[in-house]
């Protein structure tokens, strides 16, 4: 299967993410990966953790974040630098970008939520 960002329920939940509606992005992004095959269905489930993760530091919950973006890192780090017409690379380093700022404070960190490009 070839993930199509361009249109469909993947186009919407990246909208919906790169708009911050992170729980309606998981939504999105569920539909589709409820049907795919590996590697597409882990990649995507890594995603959904990504969305997922920041729906829970928006609801103040850092412990639930933290674990989430640990286990989406788990996830794509058996991936190539470039997945699906994604920037992995980028995203992996900006995830460990996230958790090292989780890691060292109470407050939610000033970066920006991982791009996926």
């Amino acid at each position: 299967m070839t993930l199509n960002w361009s249109s469909g329920a993947l186009a919407e939940g990246l909208q919906c993410y790169r708009n911050g509606e992170f729980f309606l992005a998981h939504e999105h992004w569920e539909k589709v990966w409820l049907k795919c095959q590996e590697p597409e269905k882990t990649f995507l489930q890594a995603l959904i953790q990504i969305a997922a993760a920041f729906h829970h530091l928006r609801k103040s919950n850092p412990a639930g974040t933290r674990s989430l973006l640990r286990v989406a890192l788990r996830r794509l780090e058996n991936y190539p630098v470039e997945f699906g017409e994604v920037a992995v690379e980028a995203l992996r380093d900006s995830i460990r970008a996230w958790l090292e700022a989780l890691d060292e404070g109470n407050e939610p960190p000033r970066l920006p939520f991982p791009a996926i490009r």
